[in-house]
């Protein structure tokens, strides 16, 4: 099992230039969990990606509905005041620390290519290309 950050989770429906990462990971280790906020980032990228036509409102919804589907049963409540105590010592948004908090609440990775987050939390946050190379 690992921790799927938002943005995973989109370059495994929606095609780009991680997409292909995406899938190897997926096939490396398809148990993917995320705290419930994953559901309000992951629509406001599909939000974003339809008012600049990349996608159209059908295939967001499509896709919403698609990923929902797979992290159905893998979603997290995560506790305000861990993640609160992340976000105070690292620097980085409370949104970002929900992941890792589930990450070291289930005791695995999380897998993710945000930079800042792989920086603060070296223990916990593995970058995504380095996941697949393992």
């Amino acid at each position: 099992m690992i921790v799927a950050d938002t943005n995973l989770i989109i370059y495994l429906h929606v095609t780009g230039e991680r997409s292909v990462q995406a899938e190897q990971a997926w096939r490396q280790d398809p148990h993917w969990a995320a705290p419930w906020l994953w559901r309000s980032e992951f629509r406001n990228v599909l939000a974003l990606y339809v008012r600049r036509r990349h996608l159209a409102l059908q295939a967001a919804q499509r896709v919403m509905a698609e990923a929902l589907d797979m992290m159905a049963g893998a979603e997290y409540h995560v506790a305000s005041s861990q993640v609160l105590n992340l976000a105070a010592a690292s620097g980085c948004s409370a949104y970002d620390c929900e992941f890792v908090a589930l990450a070291r609440d289930l005791g695995v990775r999380l897998v993710t290519a945000d930079k800042p987050l792989l920086k603060q939390f070296p223990g916990v946050a593995i970058a995504l290309d380095e996941f697949v190379a393992s």
